[in-house]
């Protein structure tokens, strides 16, 4: 057993198992219009890796099994995919929610600007970027100028009823900009609620706070400046119990670029498969993928330090 396995056992009582799969998540690729500094996944516009439609075919085939309740497409920059429009077109048609994670910026690139349009008329949900209320802590995180065009498209957006209208939900998402523990995710969001609002009229739904994983870019920034074992410290000391019946590798399974299926999307970066007798959408049986023994590895303790993370924010209300 891997150090976190150990410490889930000790700790909890229990190994990590998968159960009711409610969310396909689908990572479309690594094509992204920007270089965050923080991106487990490395994407940028160099990347590419991108998914074929027969995997989409197959994914589209999958939901119609699970029916699951959300279809959550992440990339990259998913809209930037040339089978994007199609792809999400179709899976509306099957009657799925689907929710699409925007950093924002990508609507504003040649060819893609009616997207926000797009999105409105196929009722489908938004998670976007916004690592801070803040321009500077934005621009040192994303890329100089990222926070002017990011606060542009959610007015944009707000004009089409997102962040207002029930039926057109907007979520924003932060990460920190080091080696820290994102905040309270309720009281967090009343200083991003008052600031965007006062400062620009912003309207949004509400707020998830993701913690950087120790994988990827971040990684990398962590070793340079040697503070690795600071961090994973950091992570170990917060490790919360409370976390861990709702961690989203439990509920979920993500689908990667090339069909290779996945327990969650930091899985995706590693290439850690999931534990069954198949790791391809194109050989799915649900039997097989239910009850798995989830992947595991360091960066978990990531998602369950402090308060929890996971693609839908916060797991607990307490840090203890």
């Amino acid at each position: 057993m891997n150090d976190f396995e150990v410490r889930i056992q000790q700790d909890c009582g229990s190994n990590l198992y998968g159960s009711e799969i409610k969310v396909i998540q689908v990572n479309i690729g690594f094509r992204c219009n920007q270089n965050c500094r923080h991106c487990h996944l490395n994407c940028g516009p160099s990347r590419e890796e991108l998914m074929d439609w027969k995997t989409m075919t197959n994914v589209l085939r999958v939901a119609r099994i699970i029916k699951p309740e959300l279809v959550d497409i992440t990339g990259g920059a998913p809209e930037i995919h040339p089978h994007f429009r199609r792809f999400v077109e179709e899976l509306r048609q099957d009657g799925h929610t689907v929710q699409v994670r925007t950093n924002l910026t990508a609507l504003l690139e040649a060819g893609i600007d009616d997207m926000p349009q797009f999105f409105k008329d196929n009722k489908v949900h938004l998670v976007a970027s916004l690592p801070c209320y803040l321009e500077e802590n934005v621009n040192v995180q994303r890329g100089n100028g990222v926070y002017k065009k990011s606060i542009q498209m959610l007015q944009k957006l707000n004009a089409l009823g997102y962040g207002k209208d029930p039926e057109l939900p907007l979520y924003l998402v932060y990460n920190p900009g080091g080696p820290f523990l994102p905040p309270n995710q309720a009281q967090l969001e009343e200083d991003y609620k008052r600031e965007l609002f006062n400062r620009f009229g912003i309207y949004f739904t509400g707020l998830y706070t993701i913690t950087n994983m120790p994988i990827g870019r971040f990684w990398e920034s962590l070793k340079r400046e040697r503070k690795e074992k600071e961090y994973m410290q950091l992570l170990w000391d917060g490790f919360n119990c409370q976390t861990v019946e709702e961690l989203m590798c439990r509920y979920q399974i993500c689908v990667g670029w090339d069909g290779t299926l996945y327990d969650c999307d930091f899985n995706v970066a590693l290439e850690l498969p999931v534990n069954a007798g198949l790791q391809h959408i194109k050989d799915f049986e649900l039997r097989l993928l239910s009850n798995r023994k989830i992947a595991t590895g360091r960066h978990c303790f990531g998602c369950t330090a402090g308060f929890g993370s996971s693609c839908v924010g916060a797991l607990a209300l307490s840090t203890s």
